[in-house]
């Protein structure tokens, strides 16, 4: 469906990942639509977690708060990486204090043979009428970032049930039922293909794939478990730039560099040197301010985001956190952070 949507007004993303030079990097900051706003923290007293996901309503409100109170680049849809479990049968529930909990997990290929790809649209067509609304909420303001998680982290999910710090039992999965794992990431992959295709269509203007917890497989395994499956995501996605944000595989640069994305995340492991070494001259970086930075004295906050873009350059370059927002940082602080970036000079 053809939307008529109101007409950009600050493209710096957009030219940011299309290679193209720019007066000064845009900013935005990944979890930045809710957790650390005080607005946010209302709506989350009075709406469930899938409440607020699942409200386009909400999704527009709490997507378009951080343009409005910290003056980010761009916004990213607020909903979350395990809607796509949901769509492919799996109840996710969100337990104060606890986070995600899935009562049933995928075991072993019987499990993963069952699984149907389902039609996006019919499951998850309350994100894309949530990408809409927002696209118009925003009134042209930014561009509106989509997402998804990739599918080695949505397997994390679906095979061990709940958080973890180390996913040992969904890593352990992948080498003892060697063959669901990898039909369980397929039919992952090819939900996950057709989900940003229809953000896209529904007005998503830049989408962003999350891996997560990539950085907990070995090299050899991040090649077979995670790369080719998040290729075959970049290779199938049309319409828009992506974004790949791999955290903790900076030994994978190179191939993350490879897949033809528009642009890819770095954390904070690596110096802005560093990544822009390892990755050539040729793609857009994203990240990498530690988000823990975000509670220092306001002048070294200032100072390290100046470091930053020293470090990467102006050009094809996203500022933006290693990873997401922390629920805790003040307002204030992250308002520095923003206006430390919007008024980077060299």
């Amino acid at each position: 469906m053809k939307h008529d949507f109101p007409e950009l007004q600050n493209d710096l993303l957009l030219r940011a990942l299309n290679g193209e030079k720019v007066e000064r990097p845009p900013v935005w900051m990944m979890r930045q639509a809710g957790r650390f706003l005080p607005d946010y923290r209302v709506l989350r007293e009075k709406y469930s977690f899938f409440e607020r996901c699942e409200t386009p309503e909400l999704v527009s409100e709490i997507t378009i708060m951080p343009i409005d109170q910290v003056g980010t680049d761009a916004a990213i849809l607020f909903s979350d990486i395990l809607v796509v479990p949901q769509a492919l049968g799996y109840e996710v529930q969100m337990i104060a204090g606890k986070g995600p909990f899935l009562p049933q997990t995928v075991n072993n290929l019987k499990d993963a043979e069952a699984i149907e790809v389902p039609d996006v649209h019919q499951k998850l067509g309350y994100v894309m009428d949530a990408v809409t609304l927002t696209r118009k909420d925003l009134n042209g303001k930014v561009p509106l970032i989509g997402f998804a998680g990739a599918p080695f982290t949505i397997l994390c999910y679906m095979v061990q049930g709940q958080g973890s710090k180390d996913f040992s039992q969904a890593k352990a999965f992948c080498h003892s039922e060697k063959d669901a794992a990898h039909l369980l990431l397929q039919k992952i992959t090819d939900t996950t293909i057709a989900y940003l295709n229809a953000q896209i269509e529904a007005g998503a203007q830049a989408v962003q794939i999350f891996d997560s917890w990539a950085g907990l497989l070995s090299p050899q395994d991040f090649q077979e478990f995670a790369l080719p499956y998040i290729k075959q995501i970049v290779d199938n996605i049309s319409g828009a730039p992506t974004i790949v944000f791999a955290k903790g595989v900076w030994y994978a640069i190179k191939d993350l560099v490879a897949l033809g994305s528009n642009a890819i995340g770095v954390d904070w492991a690596l110096t802005p040197q560093e990544a822009r070494k390892l990755a050539g001259p040729n793609i857009t970086l994203q990240g990498n301010f530690d988000p823990a930075w975000l509670f220092a004295p306001h002048d070294k906050i200032e100072r390290l985001a100046k470091e930053m873009v020293d470090g990467f350059g102006k050009d094809k370059y996203i500022a933006n956190l290693g990873h997401g927002i922390l629920p805790t940082v003040p307002v204030e602080n992250a308002k520095v952070f923003i206006n430390a970036i919007k008024n980077y000079s060299a």
